[in-house]
């Protein structure tokens, strides 16, 4: 049995949700159905479940522009977040419109209809046909079946639990346990004061290298005293443009004077480990914004290094032992508990196989116009979000050129577009930018990539973005359309 829909947006994370509330309210004429494969909506907030999971982005920004961020804390947990997004279903009864358990396995543009046919497998694993005019990609950019995991030697020696936080055990007890967290990202840091507090006899992070670390508020008290004197939209508006104007200062102040920003965040972090900690664990060989600044909130993981409850050790791994990790300086840290928190595995489309007329679409043969559409593939768009910014961001102008566009087809009574891509535009960065992260190097067979001049090139800046898409015009040479033709004499009527 075949399914004919209108618009297919595939996942139903902060990208999904936030996409659909701006087709809800922008596009009433027009059907969507969400496609997620998990049991529950949110995304990365539903997937991760490690101790002390949060948002490493301000929550004015993260919030989308259609609801404020009602609280004054600065950064927010998983629970918090998910929360958030439940209203955000709630109020734009999105509910009905998602498919749970439901996956998309390949989907193939078929231009004799100029529509995607889209093969589905739902909890069953029954198979299903739908029929889609637009597939709108808003699966992110990793993969959730599995995490980056490097092959550490000797790994299956180690008699303790060893574990991946993508897949953290529900209900794990790690008291009075010797932890070490292998990894200086985000989630590394993260889980060092979470799990220290959290009853573990002592926590090591171990780097291969340094990473810098900013310190930010956990209650922002500007805001709250705004919103004790002003209306509620205005002080969140206020503060919004206040940390969209810091974020984006602090990552200019990284391109022009890298040496300048390295000096004051190392001087910071010198500040708050007061003597008790060696810096060097804390001097990256790189300047900042080379590979994504990380932001603990009131210091944190600071203040449990300065207590002795956790430590950090820079070195490399030689091997695997039975009780622990053998390092090539020489020296064995002892472990209970081993966290590979190494990183995400990229993936793009959620892992769909794309087609046109049967043959394979490699994204990252592809770049992306505005930032949005991928070159060359009829009636497709996909949200990737900002690196140097929140997310949610990138997901609210992108949802409204989105919703622009469509509603321009529909007064022209066009029912394809496709924007052409321009092969002598075709750069070797990613549209992740020029990141050195390792999760951003290995992408580079995956993601579509940079164009060098407008609209190929993505900027990561969202200032100048909002201001280009805000005032795009469609009529610009690159965007092909083609209008309804007798093509459609036997076009299923639309369904939801």
């Amino acid at each position: 049995m075949e399914k004919h829909i209108d618009i297919l947006i595939v996942g139903a994370g902060i990208s999904g949700i936030g996409l659909a509330a701006h087709l809800s309210k922008n596009c009433p004429q027009r059907q969507f159905d969400i496609i997620e494969r998990r049991e529950s909506f949110g995304g990365t907030w539903d997937l991760f479940k490690y101790p002390g999971i949060r948002s490493d982005s301000d929550m004015s920004t993260f919030g989308f522009n259609f609801k404020p961020w009602q609280k004054a804390n600065v950064l927010a947990d998983g629970a918090s977040i998910k929360g958030y997004l439940s209203e955000v279903v709630d109020e734009y009864q999105l509910k009905s419109k998602i498919h749970f358990k439901h996956r998309v396995l390949s989907a193939n543009y078929d231009s004799s209809i100029r529509k995607w046919v889209v093969q589905i497998e739902d909890e069953n694993q029954k198979r299903h046909t739908w029929i889609a005019n637009f597939v709108l990609g808003c699966t992110g950019y990793y993969n959730y079946d599995q995490g980056f995991q490097p092959d550490f030697p000797n790994q299956a020696t180690f008699k303790g639990q060893f574990i991946h936080p993508q897949h953290w055990p529900e209900n794990f007890d790690y008291t009075g346990k010797k932890v070490v967290i292998i990894g200086s990202g985000a989630t590394a840091i993260t889980l060092v004061p979470a799990m220290a507090k959290g009853g573990a006899a002592h926590v090591t992070m171990l780097q291969r290298s340094p990473t810098y670390i900013a310190s930010v508020p956990s209650i922002d008290f500007v805001y709250d005293k705004m919103r004790k004197v002003l209306p509620e939209d205005l002080a969140y508006k206020l503060t919004r443009a206040r940390n969209i104007g810091m974020q984006r200062g602090i990552y200019a102040l990284a391109q022009k004077q890298p040496k300048l920003l390295r000096k004051l965040l190392l001087k910071s972090i010198e500040m708050q480990l007061k003597g008790k900690v060696d810096m060097k664990h804390f001097t990256p060989s790189y300047n900042p914004w080379d590979q994504r600044l990380c932001v603990v909130p009131d210091g944190d993981l600071f203040k449990i290094l300065r207590s002795g409850k956790a430590s950090v050790e820079t070195d490399q791994i030689e091997k695997f032992t039975e009780t622990g990790i053998q390092l090539k300086s020489g020296q064995h840290l002892d472990a209970d508990i081993i966290v590979s928190a190494t990183g995400l595995q990229i993936q793009i489309l959620g892992g769909i196989k794309a087609s046109i007329d049967g043959k394979p679409i490699d994204t990252s043969k592809h770049m992306l116009y505005q930032g949005i559409m991928v070159s060359d593939v009829p009636n497709m768009a996909m949200i990737i979000g900002y690196i140097n910014a929140s997310w949610t961001l990138k997901v609210d102008i992108a949802a409204d050129y989105i919703c622009r566009l469509i509603n321009y087809m529909d007064k022209n009574g066009y029912d394809q577009v496709i924007a052409q891509g321009d092969q002598t535009e075709l750069m070797e960065d990613t549209v992740m930018g020029s990141l050195s992260s390792g999760y951003i190097a290995r992408a580079a067979d995956v993601m579509p990539k940079q164009g060098k001049h407008t609209p190929w090139n993505v900027t990561n800046n969202y200032l100048a973005d909002r201001k280009i898409l805000k005032h795009a015009k469609f009529d610009d040479n690159v965007l092909k359309f083609q209008k309804h033709t007798s093509v459609d004499s036997h076009k299923p009527k639309l369904v939801s």
